[in-house]
């Protein structure tokens, strides 16, 4: 049995999305799902009245986050299969064929990694998601944690774990995937269950984004070396080159653009794919997103850089517990 489940919260303007798509699959879930975290706008009236085409169950949560909706989700389900998406989002046809299947077929794999892509609507979300989003060809199956918007897992694999951290605000979902990774069989990747989701709008909500983003690092004590070289890279390495050319040779300021090339690359080499779902490929879109992009890689930098020490300084306000701390590795979940 099939439960897809997912939270949300003042979703009335996109909740259709999901939905529609939902009603669209080639498998239906046997039961969906959804916990409300107290929306004050229309999300719930609209889900509701997808109740008599979809096999929904809303549930109203007050003032939950994330990891918690999607526990009392779970907690819910019958099914001993649970997809889970995001609202926001819209579902491939085949989304829930493709992304449950794997579990279907072998009892050895627990938990199914999807992939997702962006889909733009203006020039500046084009640029952002060439520069965020990783292509499928970037991809390492073995190592690759899949978002929460597009993954599959047995319902005893997340019981054995317990679940999603509900001391965490954002980044709960890559806790959760590692928490899995280091106690279930390798995740099975199945890049075309594939989901469709609208990046931030404005640079401003952007900036908001990877804030929160570094903040849940800091609070869970994620990915420290990365966050220690990028300090590393503008506090001392790029101020460094700069003195440098100054004081011994300009020429050395040419370091800034082999720096620039490599930091670079991976944006610039999705631009062309990401352009050819945007609505507008104009020139003048082109040449924006070339703009943009560089623009977008540092202010997603500063974003974490102010981010991360918020989130240390909550940890060591708060001292959540150790998710490092594991249950024995089982085969059997």
């Amino acid at each position: 049995m099939i439960t897809l489940i997912a939270t949300v919260l003042n979703e009335g303007d996109n909740i259709h999305h999901v939905m529609n798509s939902l009603k669209a699959q080639t498998r239906q879930p046997d039961e969906i799902v959804i916990v409300d975290g107290g929306s004050t706008d229309d999300t719930v009236s609209i889900m509701q009245s997808y109740s008599d085409s979809l096999p929904l169950r809303v549930v109203v949560e007050d003032g939950c986050n994330i990891s918690e909706g999607r526990n009392r989700a779970i907690a819910k389900a019958t099914g001993d299969i649970i997809a889970v998406t995001d609202a926001g989002v819209k579902l491939t046809d085949t989304w829930l064929e493709r992304i449950t299947q794997p579990l279907l077929d072998s009892d050895t794999v627990d938990v199914v990694a999807g992939f997702f892509q962006a889909d733009p609507q203006t020039a500046f979300e084009v640029a952002l998601g060439a520069t965020t989003l990783p292509l499928e060809d970037e991809i390492d199956p073995a190592t690759f944690l899949p978002s929460s918007r597009s993954v599959a897992f047995r319902k005893g694999a997340s019981d054995f774990i317990g679940g999603y951290p509900e001391w965490l605000d954002f980044c709960e979902d890559l806790i959760f995937d590692i928490r899995l990774q280091r106690t279930t069989q390798p995740f099975a990747f199945v890049p075309d269950a594939l989901v469709y989701f609208r990046p931030r709008p404005t640079l401003r909500k952007f900036y908001k984004q990877y804030y929160l983003y570094a903040r849940g690092d800091g609070k869970a004590n994620l990915w420290l070396k990365r966050h220690i070289i990028r300090y590393i890279t503008y506090l001392v390495v790029i101020p460094m080159v700069l003195l440098l050319g100054l004081l011994v040779n300009t020429l050395l300021w040419g370091l800034y653009l082999v720096g620039g090339a490599v930091y670079l690359n991976a944006p610039y080499r999705r631009l062309p794919q990401v352009m050819t779902t945007a609505p507008d490929q104009s020139l003048e879109t082109w040449l924006y997103c070339i703009v943009m992009i560089p623009v977008i890689r540092v202010v997603g930098d500063v974003a974490k850089m102010i981010g991360y020490p918020v989130g240390w300084r909550w940890r060591l306000a708060h001292h959540p517990p150790d998710w490092q701390v594991l249950p024995a590795k089982s085969s059997q979940t």
